[in-house]
This record gives structure tokens, sequence and C-alpha cells, in this order.
């Protein structure tokens, strides 16, 4: 009896333990519906290997390969992505089943006539380390878990079925190159060399079955090719292990190096057969690091949070061998003797929070991110921004790989080069694409000269705040004027009249200007959600938009106005409150910025909000895409009570708690413990703070006292404390108050192009600026003219002209005026598609021609229809020359017209062709194009000129857009 009592009560000790493991609360299928794009397989904290059902193989949703509202598996691949908004990996796809060989897995055809397998979703169960399916169609119970480097599979059969395995490398994407060789009967080995975000992607693989392979069948080209090994495009292997008595398992190991380097994986990390083993060992890495952060909240909070943490674990991923081999962003192989080597960095999202949260919980892997950073600009040339199994997306903005290197540094996190970081970092500053080039000399980036001009300023301006704290930290004295400076760009793009950070386009504010409306000047955003993004300067910022008051205003208008964006769409934008985005990054700092102006209240309230409408224990728990673990972060953060609004900053902004009590276990050996009273729905504000048994009274914590350990409570309460947190000495300071510079000025010309005239008139943000100016294209000096009142302007003119104020001086900027010829005007058939007219008609007739880069705003789009238009030249005129200027950049679904022809009418109303120009550019040639279809005649008088461009209508057949209307890009029609 006393045994028995005995047994049952340390029973219930175990599960008592167990059910206080942090993975235990882990639901990986958050995420992996709505537009989350996380999948849920078997994967280690930041390991190699994602072993996870394939249901979706293209689409938008489809970026992790995985949907689940899906009901069909096409296979168990080794690599995936997590919450990105761009599709790749799903490499080496295993897949089991019975009796028959299939060629094709069913996609897009009768699902019986191929491989893939539909599938119950209550059979299917994943949790941190761990998944498992019954595929339907075969009776097959799959199970599947992992190491760093090595997948693991459990296949049971059906008895007396034949068991097959079909290995398909062409799955997903574009294949480079592949092959497929037996080594024995228990062993294959081969490569997948694959394009598609990233450009160049090497997976080798090693493949050991605890069954004899009965039958090698190898395929070619979808032939049956009779060797032991293949290499091509296109190669399937189907591996017959007859029938089976017990399961089937299977180690694959991977490696971007070699098929050497993928045995030496799997030998050092499962030698053995023990698939409970592998299982418990991923189980144990992750309640290890979960155990970072231990929470006392209720059973739905804590599974939003600790499936938070595990996402923020998932990525970046160890992209190296067990002997140190990695393959660089040169391509070629290296071997880290000092450090271990990562991929996925998706930097515009993760510097936010994802990495600043790294510093607190882990800043060992820390110094090892940043040390990759090195390596990758000592191998490639430039730090990442959005690197991926060693390539160089292009993705994304900015130069973030900096802030997460300044915070660091900042932060006491040095074990790494700091010579060779602060060079790197200065190099990415100085480099000459994306818009730097524009940004370096005028202070702020052009619509004209560069897409996404208002972001990449704004986002530039923070990196060069922190490359500027960073030479001041490293007594740097000239570097950290020359970026304190640069720091401050912001100021050149926020327009006074609007209040609104604008685009300018030749020097013009965009107009008309509709601060919801999405376009190409933003990235992924709208001009509300870009406004707000000076985390460097807040105080400069609230200066801007006439105050605090005002400030808070503003963002109360932020949070209250309509919820509806004109413009493109982009999917992207969820999860609004009036025009914040929780759903996409540029607004996740927002919420907190009341504390900036006095209002900590504001910021707990609208936290709250976002806390409890934005995440959920569901599938679709994330209002947008996860993204690497910012998304996750941002709640993790949030949730223990304070955020990180200026990473490389030494504080955090405090907002309101989530939990009744957070345990951060530090690196350090200490913990800081957060704990909040009386929290509830309704008790959301913050009465009073006590740290370590002192009253505090500031709305923000500094790094150093989370890291020196200790305790920090929060009294809440059901009504706003205003009066805590709010005095001047206790709010959070973001200000640049050396070196200031003074913004350019602006006009109020609405258009480059008049008719007859125009009128000019030149304005500065401070009525105290002195305004000099030059009409002749000559770069003003202060013994230029200076500007009194508006200037009549009656033929083209180009207007230079710079502000001072005391000892500032602001850069020169500009704009060229053109008078259009008053005996002509355009009529348009077909309207132009609304995110591409160029904001007026006349801009095929300006003069201004268009760059290569579609987005910049000077082009005219006709989307599925035909260019048509008629130009009146108001009298009889004598030509000789037409011509129209297209675009073609087939990425984007903008295709060459099959033909222009021109016409000539003396009455409007009957045309006479005279000339037709077929496109001579191949309709699959890459890259962005520019065709100057250009007609010489013999001298002719008309006074009517009609401009065709024959479009295709549709993409073709072989376009990813098949099916869809293209676009036809023109800019500009010259007559002569």
């Amino acid at each position: 009896m006393k045994h028995i009592i005995r047994t049952l009560f340390l029973t219930f000790i175990t599960f008592s333990v167990l059910a206080k493991l942090p993975s235990n609360y882990v639901n990986p299928f958050i995420g992996t519906g709505g537009h989350g794009h996380t999948f849920p397989g078997a994967t280690v904290p930041f390991g190699m290997v994602q072993l996870s059902p394939d249901t979706r193989l293209e689409g938008w949703d489809g970026c992790s390969g995985y949907h689940y509202t899906d009901s069909v598996i096409y296979g168990f691949s080794h690599t995936h992505l997590s919450g990105t908004g761009v599709g790749d990996y799903c490499d080496i796809l295993f897949m089991p089943t019975i009796d028959t060989l299939y060629l094709y897995n069913g996609y897009k055809m009768d699902l019986a006539k191929g491989y893939g397998s539909s599938f119950n979703k209550k059979t299917e169960k994943a949790s941190p380390g761990f998944y498992a399916v019954k595929l339907a169609d075969y009776d097959i119970e799959v199970e599947l878990t992992a190491s760093k480097r090595v997948g693991f599979h459990k296949y049971n059969f059906p008895k007396n079925k034949k068991a097959f395995v079909t290995i398909d490398l062409t799955h997903r994407d574009e294949v480079l190159a592949s092959s497929i060789k037996q080594i024995n009967e228990y062993e294959i080995e081969g490569l997948r060399r694959s394009s598609s975000w990233a450009k160049d992607q090497y997976v080798y693989f090693v493949a050991r079955f605890n069954q004899p392979i009965k039958n090698f069948n190898l395929f070619k080209d979808n032939h049956s090719v009779s060797s032991e090994e293949a290499d091509g495009k296109n190669i399937k292997a189907f591996l017959d292990f007859g029938t089976l008595e017990k399961e089937l398992l299977v180690k694959v190991a991977i490696s971007a190096v070699s098929t050497d380097g993928a045995r030496k994986n799997l030998d050092a990390e499962i030698p053995a057969w023990d698939f409970e083993k592998i299982k418990q060992d991923a189980k144990a890495a992750w309640n290890k690091e979960l155990s970072k952060i231990k929470i006392k909240a209720d059973k739905e909070t804590k599974t939003i949070f600790y499936s938070a943490l595990y996402h923020t674990m998932v990525v970046p991923n160890l992209f190296m061998d067990v002997d140190g081999k990695y393959r660089g962003t040169d391509l070629k192989i290296h071997r880290a003797e000092d450090f271990e080597n990562y991929t996925i960095f998706s930097l515009w999202d993760t510097y936010r929070a994802a990495h600043p949260l790294y510093t607190i919980i882990d800043q060992k892997r820390t110094n090892e991110f940043v040390k990759t950073f090195l390596h990758q600009y000592k191998n490639g040339g430039q730090l990442p921004v959005w690197e991926l199994a060693g390539n160089y997306t292009g993705c994304m903005i900015g130069y973030h790989s900096v802030p997460v290197i300044a915070d660091a540094y900042l932060k006491g996190i040095r074990d790494y080069d700091v010579e060779l970081a602060f060079e790197a970092m200065k190099h990415s500053a100085m480099l000459d694409h994306l818009g730097l080039v524009d940004y370096k000399k005028h202070g702020f980036i052009s619509a004209h000269e560069e897409s996404e001009s208002v972001s990449k300023t704004l986002e530039y301006a923070y990196d060069d705040w922190c490359i500027a704290e960073m030479s001041k930290a490293l007594n740097e004295t000239n570097d950290y004027k020359a970026f304190i400076k640069r720091a401050q760009s912001y100021k050149n793009l926020y327009n006074p009249e609007t209040g609104f950070m604008q685009s300018k386009m030749y020097g013009v504010w965009k107009h008309p200007f509709d601060p919801s409306e999405v376009d190409f000047n933003y990235t992924e955003a709208n001009s509300w959600q870009y406004s707000f993004y000076v985390p460097q300067d807040v105080t400069g910022l609230m200066k801007l938009m006439g105050g605090k008051e005002k400030f808070s205003a503003k963002l109360d208008e932020l949070f209250s106005v309509s919820n509806e964006t004109t413009g493109r769409h982009q999917v992207d934008i969820t999860g609004l409150i009036g025009q914040y985005a929780h759903g996409n990054e540029p607004s996740h700092h927002m919420a907190y910025l009341y504390s900036f102006a006095n209002k900590p209240w504001k910021s707990q309230e609208m936290l709250h909000q976002i806390m409890t409408e934005m995440y959920s224990t569901n599938p679709d728990g994330y209002i947008g895409n996860e993204d690497c673990g910012q998304m996750s972060a941002w709640y993790v953060l949030s949730a223990m009570g304070f955020y990180p609004v200026s990473p490389a900053m030494n504080y955090y902004v405090i907002g309101s708690p989530f939990l009744n009590e957070a345990v951060i276990n530090l690196e350090n050996g200490n913990q800081f413990v957060i704990r909040a009273k009386n929290l509830s729905g309704t008790g959301k504000y913050i009465q009073k703070v006590i740290l370590n048994g002192t009253p505090y009274s500031k709305s923000y914590l500094k790094h150093e006292d989370i890291m020196k350990g200790g305790e920090m409570l929060f009294v809440m309460g059901d009504e706003p404390n205003k009066n805590w947190g709010s005095r001047d000495e206790d709010i959070p300071v973001s200000e640049i108050s050396e070196y200031q510079i003074l913004a350019v000025p602006y006009t109020n010309v609405k258009s480059q192009g008049f008719f007859k005239e125009t009128s000019l008139e030149l304005h500065h943000p401070s009525t105290e600026a002195t305004i000099y100016y030059t009409t002749d294209g000559s770069v003003p000096t202060e013994n230029s003219t200076v500007y009194s009142h508006p200037l009549k302007i009656t033929q083209n003119t180009q207007v230079k002209f710079f502000a001072q104020k005391g000892d500032l001086k602001s850069d020169v900027t500009g704009l060229d005026l053109f008078k259009f010829p008053e005996d002509r005007s355009i009529k348009i058939k077909n309207p132009p598609h609304p995110q591409y007219n160029a904001n007026s008609d006349l801009a095929l007739i300006d003069g201004i021609h268009g760059s290569k880069d579609f987005r910049t705003g000077s082009w005219h789009s006709y989307y599925g229809v035909d260019l048509d238009v008629v130009i009146d030249l108001e009298k009889q005129t004598e030509i000789s020359y037409l011509s129209a200027n297209f675009l073609q950049d087939v990425n984007s679904w903008i295709f060459m017209p099959a033909y222009v022809e021109f016409f000539v009418s003396d009455d409007g109303e009957h045309f006479q062709s005279v000339g037709k120009l077929d496109n001579p550019i191949p309709e699959d040639q890459w890259g962005s194009i520019i065709h100057n279809f250009a007609l010489h005649l013999e001298k002719i008088k008309t006074l009517y000129v009609k401009v065709i461009g024959k479009s295709k209508i549709m993409c073709p057949d072989w376009h990813k857009g098949r099916g869809n209307r293209l676009h036809i890009f023109i800019d500009e029609i010259t007559i002569k």
C-alpha cells in the first residue's frame, strides 16, 4: 500500500513539474493561419534544420510552405522560413507512400495520381522539437524531430503494404543543379542547388535509413535511369523498402558546404537510432532556452507568451557544419575558428525588438550574430540587410545591422573586433546605391531618384544616429559630427503645411497628398505610418509638429482616424487601429510615444488594447507576418512592461505589463523580477512603481538596472494615474542636441510644368531663416539674392536655394520648372492606372523622362488596356520626329507594347497612320529596360498627333503572372 501511495505521489509530482515546463505552453500552430507565415514542424532553438510538412507550394500565404487551412501534405522538407513576406527554402523533400511509385506530387491535378496525401487535422500534433501527422491516403503515421543539423523521421507503414519513400529535388523553387547517389543499401547523398529569393542556395544532404533499401529507382527529366547516381535539374528518387514489420527511421543531415560536411553532422549529432531520445533532447533544449523568462499568468496568456518567445528563437539559424566550415556571402567555403555562423537576418524587422530582446536574454549569441555580420562583411563586402543562406537578397531598406551592432556595443556586449565593426558600419553608410548618393548630397532622397524615398531617408537617418552614438563612444569626434548631422535628415521631408513626412519629386511636394495613401514613396506603409518614425530624436519631431500637446493630439488622431487606406493595396498593412498598423513593423514603437509627451497613461491604454486584440492562441494569432521573431518579440517585451523605442539607447520605455509576474534569468547569474499587482482587464493603468523597494517615478527603465538584477513592482488600477511618470524629469528623452542642422526650404509649387506663367514662393519652417536663391542653375551663396516675395516665372527655369539662420546653413536644394508649349494639350482615351499616373496627364508631354525605376512616380501605366492618346497642337505644325518612351520590367509585370503606331490628323476625327514600329525587345528579357520607339519623318504639317501603344493585355503563359493583366509603362511622348 505504501509503495502504491509513493508511486502515485511521485507520478503526481512528475506531472506537476512537467506541467510547469514552458515548452508545454508553446503552440507551434499559432501563426500558421491568417497571414502569420510560420510553420509547425520540428526544429531546435536557432537550429539549421526545420523539418516540417509542406502543404502550400506557391503564393504569398505559402511563404513558409505551410498554411493551417490546407488539407494536403506534399512531403516533409528540411528547411523553412518563419514569418517572412517572401517565400523560399523547403529543400530536400521526403514523402512516404505505399504500393505505387508516383512521379508527380499531385498538385493542380488529380491527387490520386500523385504522391501527395490528404490528412485529417485531428491527427496533426506539434510541440517544440516535434511534429506528427497521419497521411490519410496511405494510413502512414509520421513523426518528426530534429537536432541542430539533422532531421529525424519516423514512418509507421500499414502491414502488408510496400513501403516507399519519394525524394523530390524539383520541389518548390528553380533548380540550378541537383544530384543523388546511393552509397550503400542504407545511405544516400545528394545536392540541391536552387534559385529563388536566395539566388544561389546550396543544400547538400546525407540520408541514412534503419532498414535496407530493396530497390533504388532514379528518374532524370522524368525518365528512369538505370544507375546508382544521377545529376541534372530534374532529379527524383523512389526508394522501395518492401513490406516492413517495424517502423522506418530516416536521419537526414544537411550542409551548405558538402556531402562530407553533412555526413559529419549526422555522425556527430545523431549517431544512434533512438528517436525518443532526440525528441526529448529537442524538448530539453527548448525548455532551457524558454526558461530564460519564467512567467505567471493565466493559461491563455502563457500560451501566447511562450509561443511568441518560441518564435523569437526559431531564427536566426545556425549556418555551419560541426567542423566549422560554412558558405560565406561570397558563396565560397570558409572555416569559423572562434564563432558560430548564422543566417536569416530579417533586420528591417528584427532590429526593432527581437535583437534588443537578445541583448537581455541571449548576450552570448548576440556576440555570435555580430561576429557573423563582420564575417559577412569581410567575405561578401557588405554588412547584411536581408541575408539568406549566404545570399544578399537585396530586400528591404536601411542598413539595420548597424543598430544591432551599436545596441550591442553600447550595452557592453563587445566580444568581437570593434574596430572592424566600426569600419563596416561606416562603409554601409558611405555606399553609392539605393538613394544614398542623393541622400548624402542633399540631405534627403528625391522621389524621382529613388523609390520609397521617404522611408529610406528616415531609416538612413536613424541608422546614421546609431553610427554617431558609436562614434561618440569610441571618441571619434569627426565621425560623430558628420553622422549626427545626417541623423537629422528627417527634417528635410517634414512638410509644415500638411504636418506629415512627405515625398519631394524634382523639388515639389507630392500633390495631391493623402496621408492614408499607400504608394511607392513609403516602404509597406503610408505617411501616417512613417511620420512618427524618428526614434533617434523624438524631441526634434515634437518640435516640428508644434510641441508636446500637438504631438500628443497627432497621436490621438493616428489611433482614431479612419482605418481605410487609399492607393495601392499592400497586403502587409494589417492590424489597423486608425492608421496605426500593428501587422507591420514601422508602427511598432508608436504606442509608446505618448510617454515622451508626458502622457504615459495613454500608452498604457493603447498597449493593453494591442496586446488584447492583435494576439491570440488561434492559428491566425498574429495580425500580420510574424517576420522572423519581430512580431513575437514585441509581445514578449510589451507583456513584461517595457519596449526599446530606439535601440542603441540605454533604456526601455515602460508601457503596461500584461503578466502577473516575469522572472528574467540573466546569463550573468542575476534575476530581474517584474510583478504586477491588481492586474486585470480594466486594471491596465500604472498607479505606482517600486524598483528594488524604492518608489520609482520614471516612465523608462535602464538596461543596466535589468542586468544588475532586482525587482520591479507595478501597482495597477482601473483609472489612469496622470501623475505617475509624467513630470519632465521622469519622461524618456530622445533628443539630438548637438550640431543642429537647418532644414532645406520648400516651395508652394504643385507641379513642375506650367502654362504661360507661374508664381513661385519659397518657404522655411523657421520664420527667422533667410533664404538665398538663384534662377540660372548656379549654386547660390550668401552673396546671392535674398528671397523676399513670390517670383514670377514665365520660361523654363532652374531654381536653386538654401536657408541660413545664424550659424546654421541648410543644404542646397532646388527645382526645375518647365513651361508647356501653349499650343499643346493631351487627351487620354483609357485612363492610366491610379497608382501610376505621374499626378498629371501632362506628364506624358512635359519633357521629363522617367528613370529605370518604375516606382519613382514619373511613369504612366496602362493596365490591361492600350495606350491611346491624342495631342492637340492647336495649330497646323510642321513635324519631322515622333517618339514614345516605354519601360519593360518583367519581374514587375511590365512589358513593352507589341507595337507603337503614330497617326496624324487635321480635324481630330480622321487619322492617318504615318508609321508603325514593332517592339524589338524580347518579352522574356529581364531587368529594367527603356526603349524609345522613334520615328523620323519627312516634314509634314498636322494639327493632331495620335499615339497607340498596343498592349498584349495578359501576362504570357510562361510568366508568374499568367492569367492576369500586364502593364505597359510610358513616359515620354516627344514631338519635334
